[in-house]
Formats: C-alpha cells, structure tokens, sequence
C-alpha cells in the first residue's frame, strides 16, 4: 500500500516491485501456501489508506501488508490494521511516534527520523562544515518530523538554523526563498518530498542562492533532477536510511538481487527497493516456516533473523529495525549516486 501513481510515486514503485521479486521467487519455490499480492494504490493520502486498509481486511481477506509507505498514512491506517490483527512491515515511514503507539502487529525495515534527522545534521555541520544554516518543512507528518530532529540536533553541535515552512502544493515559493536568501545560509535543508524539493531548489538556485542543499529520503528519486532541472539540482545532497545497488557494488548477493530487478522490470533499483523485497521476505519466511494465519504470521516476523539485502533484518520489541545505518547521496551530472554512510562519507 502506497502512493503507486501519485506525485510522489517514485518512492513507492521500487519497493512495491522488490516486494513482487520475493513473492514470485517464493512461489517458484511450489510451496505449501502459495502467496499472492494485491496492490493499493492510496496516492499517500491518509484518508484512502484508510479505506483501502478496510477493503483489504474485509473484501480481500488479507492477512498480511507491507506498508502503508508513508508516516502520514501509516498513522491513521495502521489503527485500523492493528485492530483486525493484520501484521504490517512498512518498507518507508519513517516517523518517530510511529513506534511510540503501543502497536503489537507494526513494523518497519528502515530507521527512523530520529536516527535520520541527527545523522544528516551531524554531516551537516561535519563534512559539509556549515555554521549559517536554514531548515524547511512542508507541514507533513513526514516532513516536519524530519526537520524538526535535524533542528534538534544543529542546536545540539552549536548551530542555530532559522526556520521556515511552505505549502508543497503551491507553485510558487517565494515567500520562503526569499527568506533563505536574506539568511545567506552555508546550507539549506529540506524536509518533505522531491516533487516539493525540486521545485523549491529550482526556485532558490533562481535567485541566485548558492548554499548547498539537503534533504532526506522523501526526496531521493530522479524526480527532483526533473523537477529542479539537471543544473539546478547538481550537488544536491540526500540523506536516507535505504541503501541503494551501485555499479560498484561488491556483495554478491546484493548484486544477483540488481540483477534479477533489472531483469525482471526492465530498471535498476531505486530507493526502498531492497527495502520492499527485505519486507516481505519476512513474510516469505514466516510462510515457509508454517505460519498461515496472522497471529502466526505475526509471532514469525517478531523473530525475523536474516540477512536482508538492505540490512541485517531483525526487529526491536516495537517494531523498530535492529540496524540503524543512515546513507548520503549526491547529485551528479544529472543522476544520484551513493557517497556513502553519514559518519564516513566526504564531500569531494
């Protein structure tokens, strides 16, 4: 469940599609209990989520989800999931007070803002050196989660950003452009999605403003080159808890992975790619081992042990993920490529 065709799909399509690769590589397998998936397309709005969650459990007679993608969504979905006793595993959300609802069926394969947020700020103010530094949300559960823990942290390492928020539907952003220029800011950040990050980066580099320009996972997909233009975007350095296939990956397993995505969907794989296919090979495993209804399923996936693609994936007592890595991401000659984790990664 997720944003599969909305503005903001491109973060939604990969892990939906490395969540197809599992579930044929585990039918091909001629199991006992054959798997099939069903998509919901809730374009990220927490209303639809809601809807198609109640579809799912009661039209569909799902007995298991990954997803919902967004924190958003998720926060007002997952209710309604965790009633019906249906164990989910979010591929994307991100949100802090995710975890903090006392939810018995909820999980995710990705750290959260409060793990993301302080690692981007700490390379803010480390590699990138910055001291003048402006922050931006887009008012979203997700967005404004972000931001506030990269705030957070600034204050903690002696920098004091100044702040701002924007309407991610508006088209025009001048008022807070306007503010980051007078700021004349070492560095930007951003916290939302790339459809918003794009344009507001176009719009900064428009008026002449240099700093450089963060932003998180939201914002990792080509869309913000598109949006932003190849120029205008260049440099522009992302933030995100996923780790995405290289050219120059060296793990094998990862790279046969690659490999069979590309095979498969005729594309490399972007972000939460891994992410998706790591989420419901929890599910695959518990399925394998004879859990077929979602208690079972459930109790299966609290005692996930593998080595995913994307991480080692075992889960906290809450729900969280084990492994807490943050990666960084750089725009260059008009595509994103991988500097590496936030506490080595330099800036060239």
């Amino acid at each position: 469940m997720g944003d599969l065709s909305g503005e903001n799909s491109g973060i939604v399509i990969p892990p939906k599609n490395g969540a197809l690769l599992a579930v044929d590589e585990y039918n091909a397998t001629n199991p006992k209990v054959k798997l099939e998936l069903v998509t919901y397309d809730s374009r990220g709005d927490a209303t639809t989520a809601v809807n198609l969650a109640q579809k799912g459990i009661k039209d569909d007679k799902i007995v298991a989800l990954v997803g919902p993608a967004f924190s958003g969504e998720s926060k007002q979905a997952v209710p309604v999931l965790e009633e019906a006793k249906i164990p989910n595993i979010s591929a994307s959300a991100t949100a802090v007070d995710l975890a903090k609802q006392g939810w018995k069926y909820w999980h995710r394969v990705v750290p959260n803002d409060g793990v993301q947020g302080p690692a981007i700020a700490d390379f803010i103010v480390g590699a990138a050196a910055a001291k003048n530094v402006v922050v931006v949300d887009d008012k979203s559960e997700y967005g404004k989660g972000l931001a506030d823990a990269v705030r957070t942290q600034l204050k903690a390492k002696g920098v004091t950003p100044a702040d701002d928020a924007l309407d991610p539907a508006a088209t025009d952003y001048s008022s807070t452009v306007n503010k980051v220029s007078s700021a004349k800011p070492d560095a930007i950040f951003f916290g939302g999605y790339y459809a918003a990050a794009g344009k507001l980066l176009k719009q900064l580099r428009d008026k002449g403003v240099t700093a450089k320009f963060f932003s998180g996972d939201g914002s990792l997909d080509k869309g913000i080159i598109e949006s932003a233009g190849s120029a205008q975007a260049e440099g522009a350095l992302i933030g995100c808890p996923c780790r995405i296939p290289t050219a120059a990956e060296t793990d094998e397993k990862v790279k046969k992975f690659a490999a069979d995505y590309k095979a498969k969907f005729g594309a490399d794989p972007l972000i939460y790619a891994t992410e998706g296919y790591d989420a419901m090979t929890a599910f695959t495993k518990a399925l394998a081992g004879g859990a077929t209804t979602s208690d079972a399923i459930n109790e299966a996936i609290g005692k996930s042990d593998f080595e995913g693609i994307s991480k080692h994936i075992k889960f906290d007592p809450n729900g969280e993920p084990a492994a807490k890595s943050i990666y960084m991401y750089q725009v260059k000659g008009g595509q994103i490529g991988l500097l590496g984790d936030t506490t080595t990664a330099k800036l060239g």
